[in-house]
């Protein structure tokens, strides 16, 4: 870990709001005027699109650690931490993508391929990483032990599914039958691999639905966010300064479940996470000198 270069890190499987908190971020970033190294967990795959089609037959999945190259993710985490530089890649999922960095790089490559290996720039404040591995400990890697703040989102598992269900059929073309073996065949490195890491987060963010979602698989919609709490627990809150008082106050609605968890509306999650997360970071910054 390191105050001079830290390392953020927000863990959380696809589809699972990882988005709405990095947005958050985005706006902390902008409106204190942060320089930040943003690092996407998709890049750290082992293989592109192509290879891990034919892999996924074999069995592999996305959650488990053969497919993912954690010793790259454990070397820039490390590096970054102790000199704020480190090497980083994109993985290129459309053809926007491709063309916007092949124009940068001069390369060739196509969607579902990697970027070369490239320097991360100099002069930035922060790593932001947003994937699937942020706090991933395994064996032989322990990704967790250089992350200056790690954040989870994570739904409850039924309304991971039936957001999983919809994305994939609407977006990517899949049949539910098809999407429901995916769900399957990865649950052995979901249990083994992601659910772990939320036990290492420094703060949690769980949606919950307030409706029916005890069968995902015939589901029609996804709830919205007027139709759901988000459950928001600390690790410490006194090592964070969490101010619970001050939190009540501003998020209408919310109110206490445990010492040291926060509920509050759906509709308030991304209000939630800025004042939540903002003052964090502000005094990680102060640490830097």
């Amino acid at each position: 870990m390191s105050k001079q270069h830290p390392v953020i890190a927000v863990t959380g499987s696809s589809g699972a709001g990882t988005t709405t908190v990095k947005r958050a971020f985005e706006h902390i970033f902008f409106r204190d005027g942060y320089r930040p190294a943003v690092v996407e967990g998709d890049s750290f795959h082992c293989f592109d699109r192509a290879t891990m089609r034919k892999k996924i037959v074999e069995g592999l999945s996305h959650f488990g650690p053969e497919a993912n190259c954690f010793d790259k993710l454990v070397d820039l985490f490390r590096t970054y931490g102790e000199s704020g530089t480190g090497n980083k890649r994109y993985y290129l999922h459309n053809q926007e993508e491709a063309d916007h960095h092949n124009t940068r790089l001069g390369s060739k490559k196509n969607p579902g391929e990697f970027t070369p290996w490239e320097k991360i720039e100099e002069g930035t404040d922060l790593l932001f990483y947003e994937g699937l591995h942020g706090l991933a400990v395994t064996e032989k890697y322990n990704v967790a032990q250089y992350v200056d703040l790690g954040v989870g989102v994570v739904p409850i598992v039924n309304l991971e599914w039936i957001q999983k269900i919809f994305r994939d059929n609407a977006e990517r073309g899949y049949s539910e039958e098809a999407i429901v073996d995916t769900i399957l065949r990865r649950m052995p490195d979901y249990i083994n691999h992601i659910t772990p890491q939320f036990s290492r987060t420094d703060i949690n963010f769980q949606r919950v639905p307030t409706v029916d979602t005890s069968n995902p698989f015939i589901a029609r919609d996804i709830p919205i966010p007027d139709e759901s709490y988000v459950v928001i627990r600390f690790r410490d809150p006194k090592g964070l300064n969490t101010n619970f008082p001050y939190l009540l106050s501003m998020l209408d609605g919310s109110f206490m479940s445990r010492r040291n968890t926060i509920v509050v509306p759906g509709g308030k999650m991304g209000f939630a996470m800025e004042i939540i997360l903002q003052p964090i970071i502000e005094r990680m910054m102060a640490y830097r000198g």
